[in-house]
């Protein structure tokens, strides 16, 4: 039986921790050997990493806007 996801609230350190851990949920509900109290977890865990992936995606393409238009500016995440 897969393992219950980390802490809901857990926010991730980088992109990429977020991501493969979205991954790791979306493969177990797919599976279908989930309980559904669990299917009912990952899923709120996956909605919370899919908010953190698309915030710093967000970030990232503003930050590369003002690249491109020669503004070089600090970066704040």
């Amino acid at each position: 039986m897969p393992a219950a996801p980390k802490k809901p609230d857990a926010e991730p350190a980088r992109y990429e921790d977020a991501l493969a851990e979205l991954e790791r949920l979306v493969q177990a509900m797919e599976n279908g050997q989930m309980p559904l109290e669990g299917l009912l977890d990952s899923y709120k865990r996956g909605a919370q990493l899919l908010a953190f992936c698309r915030e710093r995606l967000q970030a990232v393409e503003a930050q590369v806007k003002v690249l491109e238009e020669g503004q070089l500016k600090d970066w704040t995440a």
